[in-house]
Formats: C-alpha cells, structure tokens, sequence
C-alpha cells in the first residue's frame, strides 16, 4: 500500500497533517517523548522507592515526584523575559536537549553507584525547569507550521497521544522494570527527549502575525493597567502589555468566573497530588505487591480519561459549572474505598471509574477560557492559567510525604477523596451565591 493510499484510509480532517512533511517528521517524535514521560509516572517513583534510605521512602518519593515538575512553574516565571520572545521551535529544542541530558545522567550515576537521594532530585528538578515552555513551544510550533483550519485536528493528535502516553507508558513500565531498574526506563525518556531534539532542528517552521480583533472593555482596562505598572514594557504599548505576565492576572480578574474555574481546578490539583504519593506506597506496603500492579493502575486510569475526554463533547449540552463541579466530587467518591481497606480488585475497578469521571474535565475548563478570552489575548491568559495550575500538583506531592508518615498510603488516599468532595460542596456553595446575588440586587436596589 502507497503512502497516499495509506492517507485516503485516515478520516478527512487528519488527510492535510500527513500531506504536510514537517508536521509528518514532527509528530512521532513528540509521541514517543509522550511515551517516554508516561513511562517515567512509574519509573521516577518506583526509583526513589528503590534509593530510598530506611523509613524515608515517602519523603524521597513526594520530594523526587515535585522535583519532576514544580521547577517549571518557577522556570515560566523566572525565565518569561528572557525566553518568551524566543521562536518556538528554540523552546521545544532547548526543554527537550536540557530533559535528554539530565534525566540521561540518571542511569548512569546509578550505573557507578553515585546516584544519592539529592542527586537523584537535583537531576530531575534540572530536568523539568523549561518544561512548562518547551509545552508552549509544542503548540506553538504546531500552529505556525499549519494553517487555521488544520490545526483543531493537529492539537487533537498531540493530545490523544499524551492521553495514550498514560495508558501504554505505566503499563510498559511497569513490565519492563521486573527485568531492568528503573534507572533505565529513565534513560529511554532521556534518549526520547534527544530524539525530540533533534527532530525539531530538522522541522522549518513559518510563523504569522495574529489576527488584530476589537477590545472588549474589560481587556481594554486590563491592557491599561498592565501599561502602567512600572517594568520594562512600560511604555511598549499594548504588545508591551500582552508580554507582562501579570496582564493575563489583569485579564482574569476581570472576569470572575475565569478566577472561579481556576481557583476550583487549583485546588482540584492540589488535593490529587497526596493521592499520587501514596498510591506506589499503597501498593508496596498495604498490596505487597510490585511494579507491575502499580503500572496497572495507571493504564486503567489512563484508559478511563481517554475514554472520558472523547465523551466531553456530548457534555456541552449541560450547563458547565454542575458538570465541572460533579466531576471533582466524583473523583473524590471514587477514592474512599481506598481508605476502607478495599482489595486490589476493588480498587483498581475505582481508578479506572476516577479516570473515566476525571476525562472530561480539562476539556471543559479549557472550553470555557476560549470562549470567555479574546482571541488576541487567549495566549497570555492561558500562560497566566498555566504559570498558576504548574505550582499545584507539585506542592500537593511534596506535602503526600509527610502526610503518609503521619496516616500511612491508605489514610492519605481517603482523606484526598474526603477532601476533594469537600471542595466539590463549597464550590457548589460559592456559585449558587454568586447566581443568586444579581437576583437579589435587582429585588432589592
């Protein structure tokens, strides 16, 4: 069968992306960078587990599971001045060369025996600091290499294969590692990252100038505040403005909704992150069991999201903040058996469920910022999002150590459900005053 008859099979929206040589040469090698990180969800704990000294693997474990991504929340704010005017193919090169050559150092200090606990996070930390903007410079690249009408199907492939990373890299993972350490399936995330590199210095990208759109009143006020803040954009003008990274903060807090979902989807975050932590100790010390179960759970949960974000779409014909705000509670529901002593049958049956609930949810969240954002200013509102949402899992990691000494993996996993549908009432709380105040104000005024 011919390469054009190959591409006749493919549904007509993918036809052009696989007509297009750079996107063609691009997009197996992001894939298999995927695949590597999916299967590095396994690896990086199951490594601090294994280095881990006496009764302090939780510790090690919630401090080299933050360090894999709490650095690129600092990177996006540290570096915005010095890296956000750069072409976006130098930002997805530079996080993928920096990743390739740091979490390469992994396995072979392991190999010499070198690889102490503080080394092993130091490297991961490194590794993850220009994480969040080489992310920006993946769909960046991909929309100045495509045209408009093209690229709703190219985010659509570069997203099923992040979510089909987390089904296929745990489950991988965690058959590989009853041969080799994990150290190792370190090293091959590291040669995907160098893959990566290498392919995007091959990729010519063209970009455009976007499109000039009328303001609305509230991003005209927020593009004037952002100017007259003291900085070097002072007086740059309303690109000056856009490039601030407190103009996305501007823009938010003029719409308040906007400020709701993210406060809502940090806080989610937060709470999953204990979860994270405790579910390879769970695993090994409530389970007796080893990588392999561990790898399981995650392709189940994995294949639950995928199965969950494709049904997202069915959900716009439902008012958005019930469905968002059931989806955390689900979640949260599907997590309590865990702490009631549930069997491994039972549990992994919850996770598959937690990961079907949770599918849609980035969907939806996303939805609602592209419809309530200008189109000139989506860019700097999500980056503002982003810079917020990269502090949330890592700091609920880095606090899961402590928590499980003091309630041990069973405990910490309950008390993130309990929690999280705790969250789920509030929010609940919170917008059915925010709807009902109007109606009070035009009863009453």
């Amino acid at each position: 069968m011919t390469p054009a008859q190959r591409t006749r099979l493919l549904p007509q929206a993918y036809r052009p992306l696989f007509a297009h040589a750079g996107f063609k040469r691009l997009l197996p090698a992001l894939a298999a960078s995927d695949l590597g990180d999916g299967m590095s969800v396994v690896a990086v704990a199951w490594l601090a587990i294994e280095i881990a000294p006496p009764g302090r693997s939780g510790l090690l474990l919630g401090a080299a599971l933050a360090a894999y991504a709490l650095p690129g929340a600092l990177g996006a704010l540290l570096f915005g001045r010095l890296l956000r005017r750069l072409p976006a193919a130098r930002l997805l090169a530079a996080d993928s060369r920096i990743r390739a050559v740091l979490l390469g150092c992994v396995p072979l200090a392991w190999a010499a025996g070198l690889l102490h606990p503080v080394l092993y996070v130091a490297l991961l930390a490194g590794s993850s600091v220009l994480h969040a903007w080489g992310n920006a410079g993946r769909y960046s690249l991909v929309a100045q290499m495509l045209p408009p009408d093209q690229r709703l199907a190219a985010n659509a492939l570069l997203s099923s294969s992040v979510s089909a990373s987390i089904v296929v890299g745990p489950a991988l993972a965690g058959f590989l590692a009853a041969g080799v350490s994990p150290a190792w399936l370190i090293g091959l995330d590291a040669l995907s990252f160098a893959v990566l590199a290498v392919q995007v210095g091959r990729v010519g990208a063209s970009g455009g100038e976007p499109k000039t759109e009328p303001k609305t009143k509230w991003e005209s006020e927020a593009e004037s505040e952002a100017e007259s803040e003291p900085g070097p954009h002072a007086q740059g003008g309303a690109q000056g403005g856009a490039d601030r990274p407190s103009a996305g903060l501007l823009l938010l807090r003029k719409q308040p909704e906007l400020l709701g979902v993210l406060a809502l989807t940090w806080f989610f975050n937060f709470l999953y992150g204990p979860a994270e932590v405790a579910l390879p100790l769970h695993v090994t010390d409530d389970l007796h069991a080893g990588a392999a179960l561990l790898g399981l759970y995650w392709a189940l949960f994995g294949a639950g999201a995928v199965l969950g974000g494709l049904a997202a779409g069915a959900l716009r014909r439902f008012p958005l903040w019930p469905v968002t705000l059931g989806i955390v509670a689900g979640w949260g529901f599907t997590l309590v058996p865990f702490g009631l002593g549930a069997s491994a049958p039972v549990t992994l049956a919850c996770f598959t469920l937690g990961g079907l609930v949770y599918g849609p949810f980035t969907a939806l969240s996303y939805t609602l910022f592209q419809e309530r954002t200008p189109a000139a200013w989506l860019t700097t509102v999500l980056a503002a999002r982003s810079a917020a949402l990269l502090t949330a899992g890592p700091v609920g990691t880095a606090l899961g150590g402590p928590l499980i000494a003091l309630m041990g993996p069973r405990g910490v996993l309950a008390a993130s459900g309990i929690a999280t549908i705790a969250l789920a009432a509030v929010g609940a709380a919170v917008r059915l005053r925010s709807t009902r105040r109007p109606a009070s104000r035009s009863v009453h005024g």
